[in-house]
């Protein structure tokens, strides 16, 4: 991606107010808002040498609009990738990533704990396209090296995962890929592009669902796919321009606005949620907390090597069956129950029922969800406040078991 204003090499709270910002000649502040589907030429000759990519230019906003090129632009600088491309919602992202550069015959490994739609993906759709898939347990490497077969093409993961924040050693996959002449592919939604970096770990691609932290207000969906030119223009580029998951410009306006606050936004969460997990762990109603940022977690001396933080985001199991954690959801006051995550109002969701649900009971608890799991995406209200809110909603959930 290029760097017209030569910046680079300064901070990401910078770099997320300035880069990539495009001025009309009316040079306005903020971004602008291109709200067009055509573009004109001035001559006949133009045009064919713009679709020719003999000359720049736009053509149709279903390949690419100045407002989406911002919002790519200032990812990449963001994410120290050499291009990005967004796309309408972050399943589009993964879907795209994929199935623009595999082809039949191709195989792909993929970690067990992932997201529900992205599993779905790698275990029913793309083996309708001829694409076999093999589900290990991510945090075993021998496992990964295991799977690799001759036409391995792709390792995909999400670290941490969803919903129990377990974590994938990326630099040792990425070695592993490497080896096997494979891309590693990386969701990297739950640490944010602030808190851990695939691509300086060895990952080829990292994608978004731009509608979580990114955007960070509950307001539009976007993804965005980020890794080098190559894989960019040769095999992301034309997938989304023949197949058109396009991301709104007034979407991206939106997520380049949020893009701004980002920082900010995700420093007060993960503080808040540092104390939570705290404050979690002594209840007696909560049978184990899972946060990457505190000592007892399993994988603490990998989220120490990979991340900068623990993350927005806190996963418990309470000593419940599902009536009574239920009824410890409907109590809540100031935490909603939502399935979406990364917004400024804490939310709060119940996997198995939920993002999970299409899972069998033995994959469920092979990734153990159990019907006391609850995973808990913390906003920017007081933490004090959310504390509170979780003391008083605990102390009703015994009397329901």
């Amino acid at each position: 991606m290029s760097d017209p204003d030569g910046i680079a090499d300064l901070h990401p709270e910078t770099l997320l107010v300035h880069g990539g910002t495009l001025r009309s000649p009316f040079g306005e502040t903020s971004e602008a808002l291109f709200l067009t589907s055509g573009y004109v030429y001035d001559s006949a000759a133009e045009a064919e040498a713009r679709f020719k990519n003999e000359v720049e230019g736009y053509t149709y906003s279903r390949f690419a609009n100045p407002t989406n090129t911002m919002f790519e632009t200032r990812m990449a600088l963001l994410e120290g990738a050499e291009a990005a491309r967004s796309t309408a919602t972050g399943m589009a992202a993964v879907s795209s990533a994929l199935l623009g550069y595999l082809k039949a015959g191709d195989h792909v490994v993929a970690a067990k704990a992932l997201f529900g739609a992205c599993r779905f993906v790698i275990e029913e759709m793309l083996p309708r396209f001829g694409i076999a898939s093999t589900l290990v347990d991510g945090r075993d490497l021998s496992a990964w090296q295991g799977a690799v077969r001759d036409n391995t093409r792709v390792l995909f993961c999400e670290s941490p995962t969803n919903p129990t924040l377990e974590l994938v050693d990326l630099a040792g996959v990425a070695g592993i890929a490497k080896s096997a002449g494979a891309l590693l592919m990386v969701d990297n939604v739950f640490a944010t592009p602030l808190q851990q970096k695939p691509l300086q770990l060895g990952a080829d691609v990292v994608i978004y669902s731009a509608t979580k932290h990114i955007d960070g207000q509950g307001r539009c969906l976007g993804g965005v796919v980020l890794s080098n030119k190559t894989f960019i223009l040769d095999h992301l580029q034309n997938y989304l321009r023949q197949t058109g998951p396009s991301l709104s410009p007034f979407n991206a306006w939106v997520l380049l606005k949020g893009l701004e606050t980002l920082p900010v936004r995700v420093e007060r969460q993960t503080a808040s949620a540092a104390r939570i997990a705290d404050f979690l762990a002594e209840r007696p109603e909560v049978e184990r907390v899972m946060y990457p940022g505190r000592a007892d977690h399993p994988q603490r001396a990998l989220a120490e090597k990979q991340m900068t933080a623990g993350g927005p985001l806190v996963a418990f199991h309470l000593r419940a069956d599902k009536r009574a954690t239920f009824c410890f959801m409907d109590a809540l006051r100031v935490i909603k129950i939502s399935n979406n995550l990364g917004d400024a109002k804490s939310l709060i969701a119940h996997p198995m029922t939920t993002t999970h649900q299409r899972l069998n009971d033995e994959a469920k608890a092979e990734l153990g969800i159990t019907p006391g799991t609850l995973r808990l995406s913390v906003g920017l209200e007081h933490p004090d406040d959310l504390i509170s809110d979780l003391a008083q909603a605990l102390s009703g959930t015994s009397a329901h078991r």
